[in-house]
């Protein structure tokens, strides 16, 4: 049993960071109806500004956070007006094809201006693992869990108190009616991917913290879409419980599975529980069906 909550805490610990990362898919979604296929190169271009401003400039992290932070939210600012608001009213496919292409964008231009190899971003966080019953906790996934845990219970009181929050709900649930009470939905577009780049801006520091930072870090956004997709693309609580299942299935299963079978296991289990939720609930298990009469 010790075995098994050992695997399960830090499971849910990683599954904190994969919700964070699906705070993002939600976001947009919610907000503009877009499924953002960019939001893994948007990690993972956040863990190649950390990387150079800790290691290249030799930034302080108190000073290399907030323009990071900063950063982020611009560049979410500038890919909803210059490349996104463009493409209002077209076609579902071609709005996703711009996404794809915008990945492709994120990925080139890291590898370009800060090279392809692997870095570390170093945060002051001990090594030696805690030991609470004898469940063996590492401090790296202990202090994921905590900032991720922080930036979602925070998000939640700005989307369900905030006077901003409540116009990217009201957007969210009819943006014709928002229009018509005087909310600027543009501005409210704008403001979605920005907070999803704040998002992968922190995804990225613990990802890159945890794994290294290269091209390949963008794999975390495949990684993330199970859960993104078993909670509901549209809802924000399920981001959360999808991103803690997919990350307790992941690690449990490589610890019972993977000496078995040689591996593996943790790569495509949750995309099995993402195919089972599509059958059995096609909007996801927190998701807003919706219901077309014709």
């Amino acid at each position: 049993m010790a075995f098994f909550f050992d695997l399960f805490v830090n499971g849910l610990m990683i599954g904190s960071m994969y919700a964070l990362v699906a705070l993002g898919f939600v976001l947009i979604y919610k907000a503009t109806s877009v499924v953002n296929f960019a939001q893994g190169d948007l990690v993972m271009f956040g863990g190649y500004i950390a990387a150079a401003l800790v290691v290249l400039y030799k930034l302080p992290l108190a000073v290399a956070l907030p323009v990071l932070l900063g950063s982020m939210i611009a560049l979410g600012f500038i890919v909803e007006r210059g490349v996104l608001r463009p493409m209002v009213g077209q076609n579902v496919i071609s709005v996703v094809m711009v996404t794809i292409g915008l990945s492709q964008v994120f990925q080139g231009s890291a590898a370009m201006l800060w090279g392809a190899q692997t870095k570390n971003i170093p945060l002051p966080i001990p090594l030696e693992p805690y030991v609470i019953w004898e469940i063996y906790i590492s401090p790296v996934n202990l202090v994921a869990a905590l900032v991720s845990g922080v930036f979602l219970v925070a998000f939640v009181w700005f989307f369900r108190k905030s006077r901003m929050g409540i116009a990217m709900r009201a957007t969210a649930n009819d943006q014709q009616a928002a229009m018509a009470v005087g909310i600027n939905v543009r501005f409210i577009f704008a403001l979605s991917w920005a907070i999803a780049g704040l998002a992968a801006a922190l995804g990225g520091v613990l990802w890159g913290n945890l794994i290294g930072v290269d091209t390949q870090l963008a794999l975390v956004g495949l990684k993330v879409f199970p859960a993104v997709i078993l909670g509901g693309l549209d809802s924000v609580p399920g981001a959360v419980v999808g991103g803690l299942i997919i990350g307790a299935v992941e690690s449990v299963a490589a610890g019972y599975v993977d000496p078995y079978v040689g591996g593996g296991t943790k790569d495509f289990l949750p995309y099995v529980l993402m195919i089972l939720a599509l059958m059995v609930r096609p909007y996801g298990f927190f998701g807003r069906e919706i219901i077309e009469r014709v």
